[in-house]
């Protein structure tokens, strides 16, 4: 259990700006874990807004800090900023990877992928009364409201996943392919699989090209 509580270069708590959110993220919640895991989650879920455009191929990029520090990312270093504030705390975390087909997006996502399948979805594991409960702090709270969606809860018992509906019954999200879970970030894995999905997203450099935009932008027609 060790490995699910400490410090690496992607789970970097132990920076001093991390440390200090995290400590304000937590000012008058109860001293419970489960309580503080739900505070958490939503801090991670409504203050760094999803982004899937800003994928890069730094490593820096997949850390919470530099989620923290951006404001704006995708589901995997959001994932890593919940669960390296739950180490923070003492609450053991791993991440998780799958594959989701994406029923709800806008189409100039869906034409920037040439795919509905968002390939190497991230969430966290929080280990909690004795057992690993699923946290999915990805859509901010405007973004699904953009998305006609209820902005995905946490309670800290049961797992919170993607919603496989919208509020008037179409279809979300469906996990297609289960990756595992992870101590770490595997970085060249994550990279490895995005690259094989959407090679034509990437340069003649092997750095994926950058697009100023955004899915809230997308939404609003902007």
């Amino acid at each position: 259990m060790d490995n699910y509580l400490k410090a690496t270069a992607f789970f970097d708590y132990d920076k001093p700006e991390v440390k200090d959110w995290i400590n304000q993220q937590l000012e008058g919640v109860q001293n419970d874990p489960v309580e503080q895991a739900k505070a958490l989650y939503l801090a991670v879920r409504d203050s760094v807004h999803y982004n899937p455009y800003v994928f890069q191929t730094d490593p820096r990029t997949l850390s919470a800090s530099y989620a923290l520090e951006s404001r704006e990312s995708y589901c995997i270093p959001k994932a890593v900023l919940l669960g390296a504030a739950a180490r923070a705390i003492g609450i053991p975390s791993r991440l998780g990877l799958a594959d989701v087909r994406n029923h709800l997006s806008s189409p100039k996502l869906i034409e920037w992928l040439q795919s509905d399948i968002f390939r190497m979805h991230g969430f966290i594991e929080l280990y909690l009364n004795g057992r690993w409960v699923k946290a999915t702090p990805a859509f901010n709270r405007q973004l699904c409201d953009m998305m006609k969606v209820e902005p995905l809860e946490f309670d800290g018992v049961t797992d919170s996943v993607f919603q496989e509906f919208t509020e008037d019954g179409q279809a979300h999200m469906e996990y297609i392919n289960d990756h595992g879970v992870f101590d770490d970030v595997p970085f060249d894995f994550i990279v490895d699989g995005v690259r094989a999905a959407y090679g034509h997203l990437f340069t003649g450099e092997g750095q994926p090209a950058q697009v100023k935009s955004s899915l809230e932008q997308d939404l609003s027609g902007r």
